[in-house]
């Protein structure tokens, strides 16, 4: 009997601890990350910092690059950009699940883009005038790895708001609107 009540008590107090355990959350985003990237118009620095379990801090300085043929010919320029983001990778567990490689941080994303275009310091070939530049674009992306190295590909669309700064403004005619960021880059993880 003594034996019969003690394997009771033994196997609630096993249940009860189950029940009531914390459990400890699985963490599938990488807790730092730096890239770099190029595209077809710039290349870029980046860090991605974890601030949970799909949620990251993207931050980004690189050279957004440009062109526009007008009547008095064509130009290009390079103008330096800052980029913060936080980002929901909200297929990471499934793709995790899988088996599927998500080194890297590599799934589907939704973003919140804010980037700042500093007009202090562009590279041009006409010297051309351009204006600080604050763009806020909620964003849809993906990155994927090449096979098992420590390249990978990231593509992103998004439509959101722009706002020109500063006294550079009165020389464009749209001075806020829409703004569009398509993004196809190709890069390195470190």
């Amino acid at each position: 009997m003594k034996k019969l009540f003690f394997m009771l008590c033994l196997s609630a107090s096993t249940f009860s601890t189950m029940l009531f355990a914390q459990q400890t959350p699985i963490n599938f985003i990488e807790q730092s990350v730096y890239n770099v990237q190029t595209g077809f118009l710039g290349v870029y620095v980046s860090n991605e910092t974890r601030l949970g379990n799909k949620f990251a801090l993207r931050t980004e300085i690189g050279l957004d690059a440009g062109f526009s043929i007008n009547t008095e010919g064509s130009e290009w320029g390079l103008i330096p950009m800052i980029n913060l983001e936080p980002r929901y990778y909200y297929n990471i567990g499934k793709r995790a699940g899988k088996g599927r490689n998500i080194s890297g941080n590599a799934a589907n994303f939704v973003t919140i883009s804010t980037r700042f275009n500093p007009d202090f310091m562009v590279f041009s070939t006409n010297d051309s005038e351009t204006a600080s530049t604050l763009f806020f674009i909620p964003k849809w992306g993906i990155r994927r790895n090449i096979g098992k190295s420590n390249f990978n590909y990231e593509a992103g669309i998004g439509i959101g708001y722009y706002v020109m700064l500063g006294d550079n403004k009165k020389y464009f005619y749209d001075q806020e609107g829409v703004g569009v960021d398509l993004h196809l880059r190709i890069g390195y993880t470190f």
